[in-house]
């Protein structure tokens, strides 16, 4: 299988690693800068079991040619629309996208591009980063990748996509109810997001200061109440889950959007928060600590 991975960051680069490491056909789409960054110095891992490095299939996107099998995108959010036109003469009649960004509103927008049946569902569970000279860093073994068809029609074509995944060194799931898994990641990272952006601190900071358990409990019953009024039906379960995961004050957690926030790099409010927003609109919710932490947000992007 001809694998594209549109992004060589911490995610992509992680990924693609373990895919090519495991024999797959992958080639990096890449910027100008992180071409020549890994040209130079190969693709670095730093990871808690030591350091690798490989050298990569690289290309950019006036290189581009002939079409993908898979490709997989990992770009931050909002570098989706120019994105979509590099990788454009990479798409072909069997190809097939599967995004693993944050959020869920690049779905639509990949599908208003491409088409319905080339979009399919995926998102990735990793804490990674990249270091000061482009290596990535997995801070911990956590290093999930779970896929599957919006619909829940896994079809021959999505069977040739998890043949190809589930041999790379990394968990898989072959999901056959990908959407909830999305909800349900968009609930965590967002919930992670709004409290770590809005206190200016871990996870652990919040919980131990008067008032942070409320503050994350407040929040995290306005998130899932957006996403079952936008279509979500709760595993109670899950949910619990996830609440036990966030609120444990043992265990220090920030957001990738709240580490890039403290370093003064854009972020995906409009994508994690923002969205939340427009939906809870539309369904007549009121979300006051939401809009709290947007407005937050928007001050941080004004100020850059």
């Amino acid at each position: 299988m001809r694998i594209l991975m549109a992004g060589a960051g911490a995610t992509g680069g992680y990924f693609g690693a373990r895919l090519a490491q495991a024999g797959q056909d992958v080639t990096f789409l890449v910027r100008a800068r992180r071409y020549q960054q890994l040209q130079a110095d190969g693709l670095v891992l730093q990871t808690p079991a030591g350091t690798e490095t490989l050298q990569p299939q690289l290309t950019q996107a006036s290189t581009l040619t002939g079409h993908y099998d898979l490709i997989i995108v990992t770009v931050k959010s909002f570098a989706l629309d120019p994105l979509m036109d590099d990788i454009a003469p990479a798409v072909g009649p069997d190809t097939l996208i599967m995004p693993i960004l944050n959020g869920i509103r690049h779905i639509a927008t990949l599908q208003q591009r491409f088409g319905d049946d080339k979009v399919i569902g995926g998102l990735c569970k990793i804490n990674a980063t990249l270091g000061d000279k482009g290596e990535v860093v997995q801070m911990t073994p956590l290093h999930q990748l779970l896929y599957g068809a919006l619909d829940g029609n896994n079809d021959m074509r999505l069977q040739r996509v998890d043949a190809a995944l589930r041999v790379s060194q990394v968990d898989t799931l072959f999901s056959e109810n990908i959407m909830d898994e999305l909800w349900e990641k968009w609930l965590l990272l967002s919930t992670l997001g709004a409290v770590c952006c809005l206190a200016r601190g871990n996870t652990q900071q919040i919980l131990t200061s008067r008032g942070g358990e409320a503050l994350l409990q407040g929040i995290f019953a306005e998130i899932l109440s957006v996403i079952t009024a936008e279509g979500y039906q709760p595993r109670p379960a899950v949910t619990a889950r996830i609440y036990e995961l966030l609120n444990n004050p043992a265990t220090p957690m920030t957001s990738s959007m709240y580490r890039d926030l403290t370093q003064g790099f854009d972020i995906e409010a409009d994508q994690v928060i923002g969205d939340l927003l427009l939906r809870a609109k539309r369904n007549g919710l009121v979300t006051p600590l939401l809009n709290a932490v947007d407005v937050n947000l928007q001050v941080y992007l004004q100020q850059r």
